[in-house]
Parts: C-alpha cells; structure tokens; sequence
C-alpha cells in the first residue's frame, strides 16, 4: 500500500514538473508579446512626458537616457527581463514609486474580494447544480437565469446595483472599501457586498451549468446504477459518489476563474472604486504608466499558468480515472 502511494506522489511531482517546465517558454513568449505591444504604442513609455508642454525635449532625451530607452529594444528587453525575474520591477511613471511596492499595497484588496465572491459563488452553484440536474423545472429556472446572469455586461449589473442599494435605498455604500473613519468589521462588510454579488453572479451561473452537466454525465455511469442496486440511499449516492465524481473536472475551471480575480476584477474594481490591483491597472492605463502595466500583465500571465496548474494536479488527486490515464 505505501508504495503504491509512493508512485502516486512521485507521478504527480513528475507532472507538476513537466508543467512548470512548459509554463517557463509560454510566459516568456507572454513577457516577449507584452514587452512589443508596449513599445509599438505611439510615444512609447514616454508617451506620458511628450504630452506635457512642460517638459523640454533635453529633459525627455535625459529622460529616456536614465530609463535606458535610448538602447535597442532587443538590449532593453532582456535588461528588463533579469530585472523583473529578481523582484526589480521597476518604477513608478506617475509618482516614481517602486512597482512592486504600489502592486502589493493593492493585492489584499484583490485577494479578499476574490475569496470572498468564489465562496459565495459556490454556496450558489453547487446546490443549483444539483438540483438542476436532477429535477427538470429546476433546470429551465436555473438555466433562464444563468443565461440572463451571463448576458449581463458586469458594468451594467453593477452600475445598476448601486442605483438600487446605494442611491434609491441607502443600504449599502455606493463605492470604496471602507468609509471615512470606520473601522469596523461590519463598515467593511457592507462595502464588500456590492462588488462581491456582481463577481459572484456571474461566476455561479457559469458554474453551477458545468455543474449540471457534470452531474448528469456521472448519474448516467455504471457505477452510480451498481450503488443504487445494492440499496444505497439516494443522498447517500448524490454526494458520495455522484458530487464526488461530478466535481472533479469543474476544479480546473473554478481556478481559472480564480486566477482571473486574483490578478484583478478590472471592470468590479473600477465601478466600485475598489482599491485593488484591477482598479489600479485601469489608473495605470488612464495615466500610460508602463511600468506598472507591464508587472500587471505579466503577474495575470503568471497566475493563469500557475492556477490552471494547479487545478491539473488537483483533478489528478481527486479522479482517479485522470491519474490511470497519465
């Protein structure tokens, strides 16, 4: 038994590996990509200082001397390259602070939005999920409303929220994280409403379909009809078997989704002026502050890899079927 065991970790360290050893060529070409589209924008990093009338053409030549923009683009991307992967990112374009510093000061925000929606949106989804494959007018609900939840532009959705609850009802807070002053627990938790249901709609109508679909595939196997021939408990197959089972390809996707978030709700963040890293690259974008949009860029690039990983080797560790195919 042990060594059985033994082998299974040492498959699953082997793949682990191999991904990681195929996401290192793909971030680079993601870095490579990034890096161009940057550059090819007119003005360039320095859009930002040929705009200002206030700036002399010396100061933009002396400019772009200190920022190693005067050297060739192939020199400057490798300069920029070794510097990125040892944690110098750089600085700031709009207040000359270093990048990695204003991403960090952001990402909390980001991480407990995130969380916080992905929680509420599987309390939604798993239940509607299952109910919806099992019993047909549960179904065409489920389905008129995850259509109608999908459709929605999130700008809209949320825009519409906050006339509701914000302005018509007094509620909730229209925007922000916390209200000027408070300190409390509960201060914080009515701000986190509003984005958190806009993340959460949309994600747990997405979800609970893959659910469905799941589900039903897995009612349908041999070994579900074999359980209920032996007398097992109709509740007793659901979770034991068929949620089990059922929920092990809908991983992968809750993780890309979640990679999604972590690197930045960019239109919730926006709308709610949540002060996390999606509202912070919509500033970096108004103010063509590059350095900030190319760590941003690369740090989404890198949590997509890292979390579709991640949820590769999570499905291998809950379907067995997945680990006797490897």
């Amino acid at each position: 038994m042990s060594e059985r065991v033994g082998s299974q970790a040492a498959t699953l360290w082997r793949f682990a590996l191999r991904r990681l050893a195929q996401a290192v060529p793909l971030l680079l070409v993601v870095s490579l990509v990034v890096f161009g589209l940057i550059h090819l924008v007119p003005g360039g990093p320095m859009a930002l200082y040929l705009e200002n009338p206030n700036v002399r053409p010396e100061d933009i030549a002396r400019l772009r001397a200190s920022l190693g923009l005067d050297r060739p683009l192939a020199v400057q991307y490798v300069s920029w390259l070794g510097a990125f992967v040892q944690g110098d990112w750089g600085y700031s374009f709009s207040d000359g602070r270093p990048v990695i510093e204003r991403i960090a000061e952001r990402l909390p925000a980001t991480i407990e939005l995130g969380l916080t929606s992905t929680a509420l949106a599987l309390l939604v989804a798993i239940p509607v999920g299952l109910l919806a494959a099992r019993r047909p007018r549960v179904d065409q609900l489920a389905s008129a409303t995850a259509i109608a939840a999908i459709s929605l532009p999130t700008f809209w959705s949320g825009l519409i929220l906050q006339l509701v609850f914000a302005n018509l009802l007094g509620w909730l807070p229209s925007s922000g994280r916390v209200s000027f002053g408070a300190t409390g627990a509960a201060d914080r938790l009515t701000h986190l409403v509003l984005p958190c249901v806009v993340l959460a709609t949309v994600h747990a109508a997405a979800w609970s379909r893959y659910l469905r679909g799941s589900v039903r595939e897995v009612l349908a196997a041999p070994f579900v009809r074999a359980a209920r021939a032996r007398g097992v408990r109709e509740r007793a197959v659901l979770f034991r078997h068929v949620l089990r089972a059922a929920v092990g390809p809908m991983i992968t996707v809750v993780l890309l989704d979640v990679s999604i978030m972590a690197s930045g709700a960019v239109v919730t963040e926006s709308i709610f002026a949540w002060p996390g890293v999606g509202s912070l690259f919509t500033e970096a974008m108004v103010k063509r502050d590059y350095t900030v949009l190319m760590a941003f860029l690369m740090c989404a690039a890198t949590s997509v890899v890292v979390f579709g990983a991640a949820g590769d080797i999570a499905l291998r560790i809950v379907d067995p079927r997945v680990r006797e195919d490897a």
